[in-house]
Parts: structure tokens; C-alpha cells; sequence
């Protein structure tokens, strides 16, 4: 078969694909994968391979807690810890840094340990390392107080000389430090080795001689990956353009990482900008040529791969005895699952991330058994509430429902089911009744006062459709055919760099006071 014919043939191949990608997505069950593997807003993916195991982090900015995942196939995640759980920095017990936190990750094995190096855009470089990705991860050190740097990466070369790279706020350069090999400090002043259109997202790696600079270049929704190379660290590199869009439909497929299989297999996992979903995570044939990296297949001819839309499955995975499965979402609040942030152990489900920083004793879930309680501290909305506990929407279509133990609202206390993005809205209850709040603005759509209440949001991400519902009894929901238009269907914007995601919350806009309790949270994902 010619060149051409096998194009055409593998085109004609990955547009069947898309359109029969829609739904469902991830392991397909019969050794192959359709992308995204994960449909959930892990944005800027880092993955690594130790052993026969695989670990991914991502950028959740303002959310705190990076989450670390493991997986046996690259298809399959499971979140395994977190390596944080704050930011001692102004404006994080006060909600004032949307947008900021945990730029870009980068995660390395080196010298028997795990470690985590990313940059916030304000408060500087930081470090932390664990000897189990289980943790305990040692608390955040700060390499260095600098602001608007981004994308970090470390590199341990052959002689021991321990490297840095990095780009700049705005996407460029890219710059080189010496470091420690302990990775606590830098040496120098760095290094300009690289100028490109919005080049970011620095990840190293040395093969044959050459150092690679595998980096993302053309911004987070249009972009393409770019590999550099050469036999200095230092430069001058070469370029060539690894992964464009091309003709497909899978826009900006760029920024992530390269990995291997203990075969000898290579796979690029990135990500896709989808609104309102967020940046999800696509992963891609890779191979090497001539010193070269070629990553998808070049279904257009030019050169340049494309992503793929279903693929077999990577060969490790042959063998493996796990089944598909994604990583947690439903919580019933009597988990006694422990895990490491820093040095302290807490009871929360891995999934859940706070918005900026919880107050410890704002929340907990020995109150009252198998309930998880959220005492009301002041804020004027819920943009602003200390007690903001999200986790990321997934999939195309989905739905999440908890039930409230509302009687312990006084005045000014508000409660309830969030889901935010660029808007923050909730469903809950006030001391006046049932309410909805659209970014600060709290509608009453019934005066009833429940004691109890059960709230739901059903989510289609396909049509970036929204709605939220309620119910005394957990089996007839109130939607807006039989209610308040306040309960209308909605569409969402992600915002601040990150997708949308659900949750719960409880803050009092007069002062501190009241609380709720969550008996569960379950989230059903509808499209598997």
C-alpha cells in the first residue's frame, strides 16, 4: 500500500473515530482507547514511568492539593495522593488569587525519589519530594522568591550536574539554570536558549547524545508541539514541529509528556482545550526517527503528525489485570481511606480540592458520622467562601446529587451544590427558603424550609447544557417546568485557566455562623 492510500485510509480510519468518540471515551474494554483517555480538566499533564507503573500530575492553579494519579496502562487513573494541602502566601484564606497557584507541573524520578517542581506566578519556584507517590510528601520548599516565571522542569545529567529549565510569563523564553542536586537552590542566573511564538512548557530529556527540549509552542487552544534539540545543553538547538491539528478536529494538541513503556514503546499524553470542560487529556503514538521525535500519524501528508482518535492500547497493557476504571468522583463521607498532604493526614476523599485554603476548623467528618459538616464563615458570596469543596466535572454527560441536612441555617448562612467555572453559581438554602445564586446575586425560589433537602446538577458537556434541581423526598425533582425560572437550564464558561467543576459549599454573608451536613455526594458519569 502507497503512502497515499495508507493516509487516506487512516484518515478516513480517525474521522469514524471522532464521530464515534463522542461517547463513550478512555479504555474501550477490547485493548484499544479511544481520547481523550481522561475527559476531565487535568490540564498541562505530566507523567513519568517507574518501574511498571506510570504517574501523571497537572496544574490545578488556585485549586490546592496537586493530585498525583498512578496507572498500570496509561488509559486507566487512579488518584493515589496529594502533595499539598495550602499556600502560605497573601490572598489564599481570602479567595484573591483565581488564576494563580500551581502553574504547570513538572514530575521526575531521580536518586530514589519522586519530586514535584512547579511555579506560581506570583510567589516563586517550589519544590517537594516523596520516596512513595503515596506520600508522605515533604512540605513545599521554596527554591526560589520570583515572580512570573512558569513551566518548570528538573534534569539530572550523566556527571551529576543538576539542570533547570524553565519559560517566563507570556510564554518565553526559555532559560537554564544550574541547580543543586538536591534541587534547592539555583547556581546562576540561567541561560536564554530558546525564543519561540508563546514557548512554554519546558520537559527535558537526553537520548543518544542529544538534549531534548520537548516544548509547547502557539498558545493553550491553537497550538502545536515543538521538539528542539542538541548536543549541548546550552545549544544552539534545532527545531522541528512534532504534533499539529492538522486535519483533524482536536485543536492545540500540545504540552505534556513524553513516556516509554519498559518495551521499549513510546506515547506523548497532552492536552485539548474544550470549553466548558477544560483542558483534557489525549494521549498519542510516539516514535523515534533519526533522532527525531514523530508523534500521531500524518494523515495530511505534510510531514507533521495529528492526533489519533482510538488506538490500541499501550503493550504493557496487554497483560494487565485491571479493569477500566477512572479516578474517583462519588463520596459518602464515611471513608476511612487516609492520605498524605504534607505532613498530615486527613479523611477527605483524594478527589476533592479545596478552593484557595480551607479553615481547618471550618470543617470535618466526626461531627456527626458518615456526614461531612461545613460550619458558615463570613463572605459576601460564594465566590468568596471559605468552605468551597470542588472536584472536576468528567465526561460528556454526568450528574451529581447530595443530600443536605439544612437544619442548622440561621440567618445569613447559605449552603448547598456549586458548579463553577468563569460564573459561580450554587442551589441551596438560606434561612428564607430554597435559593439559587448566580455569580453573587441569591434568587429565592421557595419559601419552603426544609430540614432536609436533596440537590442535583445534571451536566451536558456536549451541549454545554447545565440545570440544576431539587427534592424533599431524593425521587421528585423540582426543575424549572415546575418551578422558579431561577432553575432554567445554563451553559458555563471555564475561567481563571481551569474547567468546571462541582461541589459543595457553606458561607454566611453577616457573619460567621450556622453549618450543614453532607450525608453523600454521588456522581454518576453517564457516557460509560
Amino acid at each position: 500500500m502507497n503512502k497515499r492510500i495508507l493516509a487516506i485510509t487512516l484518515l478516513s480510519f480517525a474521522l469514524m473515530s471522532n464521530i464515534l468518540a463522542q461517547t463513550p471515551w478512555g479504555d474501550m474494554n477490547d485493548g484499544t482507547f479511544r481520547n481523550p483517555v481522561l475527559n476531565a480538566d487535568y490540564s498541562d499533564p505530566d507523567v513519568i514511568r517507574v518501574g511498571e507503573k506510570y504517574y501523571m500530575i497537572a496544574s490545578d492553579f488556585h485549586f490546592v492539593g496537586m493530585q498525583v494519579l498512578e496507572s498500570d496502562d496509561l488509559v486507566n487513573w487512579h488518584i493515589i495522593s496529594q502533595a499539598f494541602d495550602r499556600h502560605d502566601f497573601p490572598g489564599w484564606d481570602s479567595n484573591k488569587n483565581y488564576g494563580g497557584g500551581a502553574w504547570a507541573p513538572s514530575i521526575r524520578y531521580h536518586d530514589g525519589k519522586f519530586w514535584i517542581f512547579f511555579c506560581t506566578i506570583n510567589d516563586g519556584l517550589f519544590m517537594t519530594t516523596a520516596t512513595d507517590p503515596h506520600g508522605p510528601w515533604q512540605p513545599l520548599h521554596c527554591v526560589k522568591n520570583v515572580e512570573k516565571w512558569e513551566d518548570p522542569c528538573p534534569f539530572w545529567d550523566e556527571d551529576g550536574q543538576a539542570y533547570l529549565g524553565h519559560s517566563v510569563h507570556r510564554a518565553g523564553p526559555i532559560i537554564v539554570h544550574k541547580m543543586s542536586p538536591d534541587g534547592k537552590h539555583l547556581l546562576d542566573e540561567g541561560k536564554t536558549v530558546y525564543r519561540g511564538p508563546v514557548a512554554e512548557g519546558t520537559k527535558w530529556l537526553k537520548r543518544n547524545g542529544y538534549y531534548y527540549l520537548i516544548i509547547p509552542e502557539g498558545g493553550v487552544s491553537t497550538g502545536w508541539q515543538t521538539v528542539l534539540r542538541s548536543r549541548n545543553i546550552y545549544g544552539p538547538y534545532d527545531r522541528q514541529i512534532a504534533l499539529e491539528q492538522g486535519s483533524t478536529n482536536i485543536n492545540g494538541p500540545h504540552q505534556g509528556a513524553l513516556v516509554d513503556t519498559p518495551s521499549g514503546q513510546w506515547w506523548f499524553i497532552h492536552f485539548q482545550s474544550v470549553r466548558p470542560l477544560g483542558r483534557v487529556v489525549h494521549m498519542q503514538p510516539a516514535q523515534w526517527q533519526d533522532d527525531w521525535l514523530k508523534i500521531g500519524v500524518d494523515y495530511d501528508g505534510n510531514g507533521i503528525g495529528e492526533p489519533v482518535a482510538q488506538w490500541k492500547k499501550p503493550d504493557i497493557a496487554i497483560s494487565s489485570t485491571s479493569t477500566p476504571h477512572l479516578p474517583q468522583t462519588s463520596d459518602n463521607f464515611d471513608s476511612k481511606e487516609l492520605y498524605w498532604r504534607g505532613q498530615q493526614q486527613s479523611p477527605l476523599a483524594l478527589q476533592w480540592q479545596w478552593c484557595h485554603n480551607p479553615s481547618p476548623t471550618a470543617w470535618n467528618l466526626n461531627e456527626r458520622d458518615g456526614w461531612l459538616t461545613l460550619h458558615a464563615l463570613k463572605a459576601d458570596s460564594l465566590k468568596f467562601s471559605r468552605n468551597m469543596l470542588t472536584q472536576k466535572v468528567m465526561g460528556y454527560c454526568s450528574e451529581a446529587t447530595t443530600l443536605m441536612d439544612c437544619s442548622n441555617i440561621v440567618p445569613g448562612t447559605c449552603a448547598g451544590l456549586l458548579c463553577i467555572g468563569k460564573q459561580f453559581r450554587g442551589i441551596g438554602v438560606c434561612s428564607e427558603g430554597i435559593f439559587t445564586e448566580v455569580n453573587g446575586q441569591r434568587t429565592i425560589i421557595s419559601n419552603e424550609k426544609p430540614t432536609e433537602i436533596y440537590l442535583r446538577i445534571n451536566i451536558n458537556n456536549s451541549t454545554n447544557t447545565y440545570q440544576f434541581s431539587y427534592s424533599t423526598d431524593g425521587k421528585n425533582f423540582i426543575t424549572a417546568e415546575t418551578s422558579n425560572s431561577a432553575l432554567a437550564p445554563f451553559s458555563m464558561l471555564d475561567g481563571s485557566w481551569k474547567g468546571t467543576r462541582v461541589g459543595l459549599f457553606c458561607y454566611n454573608h453577616i457573619t460567621n455562623g450556622g453549618y450543614a451536613q453532607f450525608d453523600f455526594f454521588k456522581y454518576d458519569i453517564q457516557d460509560k
